[in-house]
């Protein structure tokens, strides 16, 4: 039975894995690879970015007919700035040591080119719902990306996961890890495995 690519369920699991946004669009890399040195940290993040990026392509799919086309971007920066201080504000309130470590990387989701880029291409474009289920998708696919990386490089940097010792006090911590460079060298290993599996599948079906 061939599935339709615009109902509810194919535009959700497209941004979870087919247009993921980190791993195959490569997009928001920055927090990507800034701040998950740890799966708390993960967590925060993706959290705080799918909670933003639900809530304003809502938003936009709601008024899109009411916005010029002139100032469109404008307003879409609004929208996400507003949802992006409630974030930053809940986070302080509820969670301060996670969010004194996330530092400017919240505020920056402002800025965050997959947010806009879902505004711009998608949700000012379809319905509330339909926008509702790409936000949802490409926010989970993003957070996913991150719990990865996240897992990944606290459990090879520090040797714990989201906080729990792993290995014991005798465990030789790969600080290199937790620092930028181990972002980059974690994104570059799974886009390896990923390139990997690909080639594989296609030569299983060749």
């Amino acid at each position: 039975m061939a599935i339709d690519k615009h109902s509810d369920s194919a535009i959700f699991r497209r941004g979870i894995w087919q247009d993921n946004p980190v791993l195959i669009q490569m997009l928001g890399l920055c927090p990507a690879l800034a701040v998950t040195n740890t799966v708390k940290n993960s967590i925060a993040m993706g959290g705080a970015t799918l909670f933003v990026l639900v809530c304003s392509s809502v938003l936009v799919s709601l008024v899109k007919n009411l916005i010029p086309s002139e100032v469109r971007i404008s307003a879409y920066i609004l929208i996400i700035a507003t949802f992006v201080t409630l974030a930053d504000m809940g986070l302080e309130a509820y969670v301060p040591e996670i969010h004194k470590a996330l530092g400017a990387f919240i505020a920056l989701i402002v800025v965050n080119c997959m947010i806009l880029g879902r505004q711009e291409a998608f949700a000012s474009k379809n319905t509330p719902r339909k926008a509702l289920m790409d936000a949802l998708g490409t926010g989970t696919g993003f957070m996913i990306a991150l719990l990865m990386l996240g897992a990944i490089r606290e459990i090879i940097g520090m040797g714990s996961f989201f906080g729990i010792s792993l290995f014991g006090p005798n465990y030789a911590k790969w600080v290199v890890m937790i620092l930028p460079p181990g972002g980059f060298l974690t994104l570059g290993g799974i886009l390896l495995f990923i390139a990997w599996r690909e080639s594989k599948r296609t030569e299983a079906a060749k």
